[in-house]
């Protein structure tokens, strides 16, 4: 039967395509010495190099501005420097807030203090070292000394605050404590403040990656009972990088805003506690109790309060100017030195980091070496970069993006990103005019475990896991869709400030743990559990080595403008679905409200009352889009049907240029509403979830936040937008034709 299955997961991906030998961007000569290329620098890489750069990157914890952090930095410049590249350090000087004061007490009904400390594990002998590492804490926390009333907000997202109301619990002047999840930690705080909370405490609950899912460390992967997550809680969907220079780089002298005018920092204290600290507050509340699906796994009844637990939380940090250093590394292109291939990932952690960011490190590490072996001219430009500073908010990468702005505005091809990876199946998130390239390169990479393409074994579990339209797409579609891109990590600044087409590549699914962020995400936790004998991270160096050198030497880049105007109409698709739902359920609860059917189902005695009336959702005109993108599709079409491998080198070069520079049509200059550093208008980190992505974000959150008035505007900018791009596909055309 299992052979049956991959039988036919190989026929399929043949059907799709990506059999054929000839590389996107390559001619059939090309393709041939290119993959000779690929085949050396595949053969190169080696599971005990990473194994031994692991060891050597996570030996000691390194926080930014650490001893061990500059050490670290200093060791990777002397690697790069050894292969042969161009290597730099480039500082900057950014806010890093250290705590100084954590005290969490409950007062009332009985006394309570949480110990806020993670066990030193006996057979994990990084964790000996607990006295290095940053003590649980959440970055960009104000200072702040508050007592009030506990509240049980679930994972503290809009909803859930929608449904505290029908409970009628207020949380003005309380304390919140929600659990991690759902949505980024820094949106919890932002929308504590909003709803008048004076501070909030944020616990990992057992049911999400605690004893629920498995054993716990160090018999298991998950999360023990002292485990902590720390985190910045900076808001991260205003800006990225250094708190107090947003939109220009934190260079020493450099103007700064003063911390009181710094809107991304937190506006009420917040501290990070672990499920052994959550127990004791959550046993002590009454009130209501929480729906069902808000009920973790700890042995107790979870209430919402407020009360009786009464808390005390105070904070107090050292708000520290300190060094970020992100190593440089760059090998000059041969034939096209102004055209960039960025490869980057960072090398600071919370803790050791053996997993974020060490895991992701060491493949660049490998990819990087591998192709300075090749010892061949390489076409254009790569730079590889390890940022510093990423934890508290993507400090390096964004301060290094900010001051070269306008040179990487001009020569940057593509930026390719990795972070802390595991086991298991291949995620590609990416700019959408990269979706074919990736879609051939999944194709040529071999999964370890199954011998089949970690695209095969992607489709195989789309198959298995997928809803239905993912799975009816795996035969309607050529192309695996690739994710869109949110925040989260050092691809942020790249695309959504400066409209560079980005990748975010991992693979995991197979490696859950809950050392995230943690004191355990040792060496010692990361070799037993998440990739043993590295085969996952000798895959991901295969994975990204290739893409990297195949942007370098592709004749003509590889953008597909076809898989990008696909997913901008399952964008708009979404878009129209998500406003006819809206539309019928705000009807259909108005209509029940009015007929007082709420009061006539709901039982007196509990107080769950009916959900607030909404306005009625117009009807929206999305026609300018449909128009703006048919134009877009007749322009695609006739640029698919062209041969521009065998053009002159001239009409080549002009051609690579209106390619790789097409991802800055989709920037704003102004930026989106309330947050003017995100310029891109196809995707952005959510107002209100943090990392996860809004697709078409003016329109979808104007409609998600029932701001009906500002759709039509976000409708005729983004359509000017598209065509834009039609025009700019027009001429790439027209230079085809000449």
């Amino acid at each position: 039967m299992k052979r049956a299955v991959f039988l036919w997961i190989a026929l399929l991906n043949a059907a799709t395509g990506h059999a054929d030998d000839v590389l996107l961007g390559f001619g059939v000569d090309e393709s041939e010495k290119q993959r000779e290329l690929e085949a050396r620098l595949v053969s190169d890489i080696s599971a005990n190099d990473l194994h031994e750069w692991i060891e050597a990157l996570a030996a000691k914890p390194h926080h930014v501005a650490s001893t061990q952090g500059k050490r670290n930095a200093e060791y990777i410049a002397a690697l790069f420097k050894q292969w042969g590249y161009d290597t730099r350090l480039a500082t900057y000087e950014v806010l890093i807030p250290v705590p100084k004061v954590r005290v969490l007490e409950m007062l009332q009904p009985q006394y309570f203090q949480a110990t806020l400390t993670e066990r030193i594990v006996k057979s994990d002998a990084s964790t000996t070292m607990r006295d290095q590492v940053l003590p649980p804490y959440n970055a960009f926390s104000p200072d702040g000394d508050v007592v009030g009333h506990l509240v049980y907000v679930n994972y503290g997202t809009r909803e859930d605050y929608e449904m505290l109301d029908r409970y009628g619990v207020d949380v003005t002047g309380a304390i919140v404590i929600a659990r991690y999840g759902k949505v980024w930690r820094g949106i919890k705080p932002k929308l504590a403040a909003e709803h008048g909370a004076i501070g909030a405490l944020i616990y990992s609950d057992p049911i999400d990656d605690g004893y629920t899912r498995g054993s716990v460390y160090p018999d298991g992967p998950y999360k023990n009972d002292s485990a902590i997550q720390r985190g910045a809680v900076m808001d991260l969907p205003l800006h990225a990088g250094d708190v107090l220079t947003p939109g220009w780089a934190a260079k020493k002298g450099a103007r700064r805003l003063s911390r009181d005018e710094a809107a991304a920092i937190a506006t009420i204290p917040v501290l990070p506690i672990s499920y052994a600290d959550a127990e004791p507050l959550l046993r002590q509340l009454s009130g209501p109790m929480a729906p069902s699906d808000w009920r973790g796994a700890l042995p107790l009844s979870y209430h919402l309060g407020p009360g009786p637990a009464r808390v005390r939380l105070q904070v107090e940090f050292d708000w520290q100017m300190v060094t970020a250093r992100n190593v440089i590394a760059r090998r000059q292109g041969s034939i096209f030195p102004d055209e960039w291939v960025i490869r980057g990932n960072h090398h600071d952690g919370w803790n050791h980091g053996a997993r974020d960011p060490v895991s992701g490190l060491v493949t660049m590490l490998a990819e990087a070496r591998a192709i300075a072996r090749l010892d061949e001219p390489i076409d254009r430009t790569i730079v590889y970069a390890a940022w510093d500073a990423e934890e508290p908010g993507l400090m390096g990468s964004t301060e290094w993006v900010e001051e070269h702005a306008r040179e990487l505005s001009r020569k940057a091809v593509a930026y390719l990103n990795t972070d802390g990876m595991g086991r298991g199946f291949v995620s590609v998130g990416a700019s959408h005019t990269l979706e074919r390239f990736f879609n051939q390169l999944l194709s040529d990479v071999e999964d370890p475990q199954t011998k089949l393409s970690i695209g095969e074994r992607r489709r195989a579990r789309i198959q298995i896991n997928g809803d239905e339209k993912a799975v009816s797409e795996l035969t309607d579609r050529r192309d695996l869709r690739v994710a869109a891109l949110g925040s989260g990590s050092d691809y942020t600044a790249f695309l959504h400030h400066l409209g560079i087409a980005s990748a975010n590549l991992s693979f995991g699914g197979e490696a859950e743990s809950g050392s995230y962020h943690t004191l355990y995400d040792t060496h010692e936790h990361f070799h037993r559990f998440i990739d043993p004998g590295n085969v996952y991270g000798t895959v991901l160096a295969e994975l990204t080595g290739r893409a990297t050198l195949r942007l370098a030497n592709a004749r003509i880049l590889p953008f597909d403008f076809s898989g990008l105007l696909d997913n901008v109409k399952k964008f708009l698709a979404d878009i129209e679905e998500l406003a006819e739902t809206r539309r019928k359920e705000t009807a259909r609860i108005n209509g029940l409200i009015d007929a007082g059917a709420y009061t006539a189902a709901l039982d007196p005695r509990k107080s769950l009352r009916a959900p607030r009336r909404h306005d009625p959702v117009p009807h929206f005109n999305f026609s300018p889009l449909h128009n703006a993108l048919a134009k877009v599709e007749r322009s695609a079409l006739l640029l698919d049907a062209a041969d521009l491998i065998t053009l002159k080198a001239r009409q080549r070069k002009k051609i690579n240029h209106l390619l790789y520079t097409s991802e800055r049509l989709f920037l704003r200059d102004q930026g989106l509403p309330r947050r003017s550093w995100y310029r891109h208008q196809l995707y952005a980190p959510g107002f209100y979830t943090g990392y996860g992505v809004k697709t078409l974000p003016m329109i979808r959150e104007a409609i998600e936040e029932r701001r009906y008035g500002a759709v039509p505007e976000a409708v005729v900018g983004l359509s000017t937008v598209l065509n834009g791009l039609a025009d700019r596909i027009d001429a790439i055309n027209a230079i085809v034709q000449r």
